[in-house]
């Protein structure tokens, strides 16, 4: 059986996540502010969401 082990690193991707999807929603007012350093911002959220989804993930899918 699987133990019921806190799951930290999922919440905190996720939490990334939702924050580049709301950054996305106003993506035009933030522009105006910073400009192209707009796009850098979130794609460095996106990455940081997406690592620490992956990171939660214990078993690897190698094959082998």
């Amino acid at each position: 059986m699987q133990e019921n082990k806190p799951r930290i690193n999922f919440w905190i991707g996720n939490a990334f996540l939702v924050t580049a999807m709301v950054f996305l929603l106003f993506m035009g007012r933030i522009w105006e502010q910073l400009g192209a350093v707009t796009m850098l911002l979130w794609i460095a959220l996106v990455i940081a969401g997406v690592y620490f989804v992956l990171k939660d993930n214990d078993a690897p899918n190698l094959p082998g």
